[in-house]
């Protein structure tokens, strides 16, 4: 049920005008629960039974652990949940790339084996609710929150359907807070929800769907298309990942808004970013902030020497590759990043001793020189991320630095160029506050009409055939 379907939509108005409708607030936990697990259950409703178990699962660990004033007992118990929900993990998403990898390793060897292909389904989303199931058992055991008492609401935390499938990523501390807090028909905030999922649909439809145009049949076969195609593949699927990805957020946020709730911001215009550490101060939000609250830090963090942070920062970045997919291109790109975050630092020391470099990249042809490079450096590792092999993302990268004529791209650049500016734009409306001024200033009933125009334009110009959500695959 794709946030940009007429199956979610009408889905969706109904829960919307039932839950508004009822007076008592407990019933409201009750009906956001059952829209939840019909929401995962319309896909598969075994996979939706295991998220139950699982869940009921954590909820009686935590309770027992924070019930417990020893200290052994609690780290046995936060061990075994973290291994019941890495188990489950590791089993739908890595068994077999685990298994394949294994037998790719023996046959080097010059053995010769077979292992079986398991027949797993993966269930959508699992990295994610996989990831706060461990930030809520963390953060009982370290007592920066207290055990949830209610099922229902810890059940709803975990499965809330706006974030169920590709987050934000949500903390337990931010989100259970909010469950019984009373909910009150706000048309200030049903207006903000619906801006923000008009601006994910059009994301989605009108910018990320048709970059794919451009993108997929030059990263299906790289060979064939000429050097310019190639950069300009590259640039598509850049702004494809940001707009799927994004917009998908946006829309989610959007949904629990209009619901009254309130998910984090996951994006903060990240190609906007002056160096990569501060691209990932502002990509996928609640990812990097958990991979540092609960992976960086408890290795050491930037604790100790530069090597020991060096090495943090690698082994944290390199298993944040792997939890995106399970393929050794996304591991390696997750070593590109870490080895970019380890230049960034020493680059970043090496600018203390230097006043006038550091004053340079402060003016603003300083800042857009780093904007440029943080960007390609950004979109080249898209090419590991994108690239089903390594093969293909050699030919890709080859393609790229060494001039080759060959295809050209099938379809008119004009709306490659035509959508960059509409997304350059609109970064520049946003962030110089433009925006919000000319929100605050536009009567309503204009508002409106603006609001069913964008809808109207998104569903008139979006592609014939439509994309999955991008990262539904994580």
């Amino acid at each position: 049920m794709l946030f940009c379907s007429q199956q979610y939509l009408l889905f969706f108005v109904l829960v919307f005008a039932f839950y508004w409708v009822m007076p008592w607030q407990r019933a409201r936990v009750y009906l956001l629960l059952a829209a939840s697990f019909f929401f995962y259950a319309s896909w598969n409703h075994w996979l939706a039974a295991i998220i139950a178990v699982s869940s009921t699962l954590d909820y009686c660990i935590a309770r027992a652990m924070d019930a417990s004033t020893d200290t052994r007992r609690r780290k046995l118990l936060l061990s075994v949940t973290i291994t019941a929900n890495l188990g489950l993990l590791c089993y739908f998403k890595y068994a077999n790339f685990f298994l394949a990898s294994l037998e790719q390793a023996l046959q080097a060897t010059g053995a010769t084996v077979s292992l079986p292909v398991l027949s797993v389904i993966l269930p959508i989303g699992i990295s994610f609710y996989t990831f706060e199931a461990i930030n809520y058992a963390v953060d009982v055991y370290r007592r920066d929150v207290r055990a949830e008492r209610s099922l229902p609401n810890f059940l709803l935390f975990i499965t809330f359907f706006p974030h169920l499938v590709a987050g934000p990523i949500v903390r337990a501390r931010d989100f259970l807070s909010q469950v019984d807090r009373p909910k009150r028909w706000n048309w200030a905030r049903l207006n903000l929800g619906v801006q923000f999922f008009l601006m994910g649909l059009f994301k989605k439809l009108v910018i990320a769907d048709r970059m794919a145009f451009f993108a997929d049949p030059v990263f299906a076969e790289p060979e064939l298309y000429r050097t310019s195609a190639v950069w300009m593949a590259m640039l598509a699927y850049s702004i494809q990942i940001y707009c799927d990805f994004s917009g998908y957020t946006d829309m989610a946020i959007g949904s629990a808004h209009m619901l009254g709730f309130k998910l984090a911001q996951n994006f903060n215009m990240p190609y906007l970013a002056t160096n990569i550490s501060d691209f990932w101060r502002r990509w996928h939000i609640s990812l990097s902030s958990w991979l540092r609250d609960y992976l960086f830090i408890p290795l050491g963090g930037s604790r100790g020497g530069a090597w020991q942070t060096n090495r943090n920062l690698l082994l944290t970045m390199t298993l944040g590759g792997l939890w995106h997919g399970a393929s050794w291109t996304f591991v390696a790109w997750g070593v590109l990043h870490g080895l970019l975050l380890i230049g960034h630092r020493t680059f970043r020391d090496l600018c203390q001793g230097r006043p006038r470099l550091a004053r340079w990249l402060q003016s603003l042809p300083g800042m857009l020189g780093c904007m440029a490079l943080t960007f390609l450096s950004v979109s080249l590792g898209w090419v590991l991320f994108r690239a089903t092999t390594f093969s293909a993302a050699a030919i890709f990268f080859e393609r790229l630095v060494v001039p080759h004529f060959g295809m050209t791209l099938p379809y008119s650049k004009q709306s490659l160029v035509v959508l960059t500016a509409v997304l350059v734009a609109c970064h520049l409306l946003v962030g110089a506050g433009w925006w919000r001024k000319l929100a605050e200033r536009v009567p309503a009933p204009m508002m409106g009409t603006g609001y069913a125009m964008v809808l109207s334009l998104a569903l008139l110009i979006r592609p014939i055939a439509g994309k999955a959500f991008i990262y539904f695959q994580f």
